[in-house]
């Protein structure tokens, strides 16, 4: 009897360590795939600023199309504002910070491309942090310094891997961005905090 419960109990561990082991060989297979789609949009975005044919405005054009495929803006400007101040925006209300809130982040990226040289990005590794995230470490690289940055994805409902945050140095973007509105929403309004973006909007900055 003890022996029938022993090979009962071995089956199930082998049977569990087994799926577990596929899964593992999965989601590696997954995350290297992962690490390469985001080597390419890295690379791609260095020649596009090394293309001495393409003017500043082409290559700012060129740009924006990469990183469109590579990040979920919307689901960024969700997560910076937060769940508690995102429920209480109506439809409308949400459209607008969205459209705002990535106009913004989107200056913000190229004005940063505007201080580049000739440094160099270094995609490191990748790592599954949960079932549906992954992080892939990177560097970027100048003579005299290497600068950590981390770009953080997730799986969307159509099986796409998606940028949700980057942490630079450490410091994640989306918790920077949500420190500031939370700032401003201590003082002043929902409709107080659009009009500020509206008003950055159309000035440029």
């Amino acid at each position: 009897m003890q022996s029938s419960k022993k090979i009962i109990i071995n089956m199930l561990l082998v049977s569990i360590f087994s799926f577990s082991l596929g899964t593992t060989f999965l989601f590696a297979d997954e995350v290297s795939e992962i690490r390469e789609m985001t080597k390419e949009k890295v690379d791609h975005v260095i020649i596009t600023l090394k293309d001495d044919k393409l003017n500043k405005e082409e290559k700012k054009e060129e740009i924006l199309k990469t990183i469109d495929g590579l990040f979920d803006f919307n689901l960024m400007a969700r997560l910076s504002l937060g769940k508690k101040f995102w429920r209480k925006l109506s439809t409308e209300g949400r459209n607008e910070f969205t459209e705002l809130f990535v106009e913004k982040l989107k200056q913000s990226y190229l004005d940063k491309l505007d201080l580049y040289t000739d440094e160099e990005v270094v995609v490191d590794e990748a790592k599954l942090i949960k079932k549906k995230r992954v992080e892939v470490l990177t560097y970027l690289v100048s003579k005299d310094d290497k600068m950590e940055m981390t770009y953080k994805l997730y799986k969307t409902k159509k099986n796409v891997w998606m940028v949700y945050d980057v942490d630079v140095l450490g410091v994640s973007i989306v918790q920077t961005y949500r420190s500031q509105f939370s700032g401003v929403l201590k003082k002043e309004s929902l409709e107080k905090l659009i009009e500020r973006l509206r008003s950055s909007a159309e000035l440029g900055s």
